[in-house]
């Protein structure tokens, strides 16, 4: 889509977070770079917007922003936190029992009762900063990436379905959310799946403190990672000098924005 806009330099985006296959993001983020040819203005915000959304059309895609900003500001590196949610539904023996609507879009637990006041407990175990390597997958630069995070929130509560109030089922939504400047690979699906397991009665709290403590990704319980398809990517925020607007001294046909 970048490309079809001809800038001088081609095309050049930089998302602010990856995710894995399977996983969602409603509001991720992404900068560009675009040069344009001597005497053409910069694009105003709205027109590219359009202009992009215009070429995305058959991609499951869309900006819903775009701000201009300094010319060293670099999506994935200046943000400050990124928060993800979890959803998980219960109240279905067969996740092929869920509304169309929520296919592919939660993690299905069965008839499953959670005890959410244990999960929280746990929750709050994971909260503040540690060093989470046995919360982590390996990886191919596994190696190089620091294991320990500062989780700012972890919170277990109640979620909703559009089609729930419509969905003659009895069926329960909760929402797990994690906040933290940057996470590791697959670590919050791997937190999930330890607090459902709490949840549902099979790993103790005792147990989660051990795992945390022996900082060892081998020690992760095998089967116990949550799936992909209930994870989503809700928010990325920047400070404020992140948020700055672009230099006045570039020059006029060098276009920095953040989408």
């Amino acid at each position: 889509a970048v490309g079809k806009l001809k800038p001088l330099n081609g095309p050049s985006v930089s998302i602010s977070s990856r995710t894995d296959t399977g996983v969602h993001a409603l509001s991720n983020s992404a900068h560009l770079d675009i040069v344009r040819k001597e005497g053409k203005p910069p694009f105003t915000e709205q027109l590219l917007i359009d202009a992009l959304n215009f070429h995305l059309q058959p991609e499951p895609i869309r900006i819903t922003r775009a701000y201009r900003v300094r010319g060293d500001f670099h999506a994935r590196y200046r943000a400050v936190s990124r928060t993800y949610i979890y959803r998980l539904a219960t109240g279905v023996q067969h996740h092929t029992e869920l509304p169309v609507t929520e296919k592919d879009l939660c993690w299905a637990l069965g008839n499953t009762e959670l005890n959410a006041d244990a999960m929280r407990e746990a929750g709050a175990m994971l909260s503040g900063t540690h060093d989470f390597s046995t919360f982590r997958a390996m990886s191919t630069d596994a190696p190089y990436r620091n294991p320990v995070k500062t989780l700012e929130l972890v919170q277990v509560q109640p979620g909703l379905s559009f089609s729930q109030r419509h969905f003659h089922r009895d069926l329960q939504f909760w929402e797990l959310t994690f906040k933290s400047r940057s996470f590791l690979y697959k670590q919050v699906r791997r937190m999930t799946g330890a607090l459902v397991a709490v949840g549902r009665g099979k790993l103790s709290i005792s147990q989660l403190q051990e795992l945390l403590d022996i900082r060892d990704s081998m020690a992760y319980p095998q089967n116990t990672a949550a799936p992909p398809c209930g994870l989503f990517l809700t928010d990325v925020e920047y400070d404020d000098a992140g948020k700055t607007r672009f230099l006045p001294s570039l020059p006029a046909h060098v276009d920095s924005a953040i989408l």
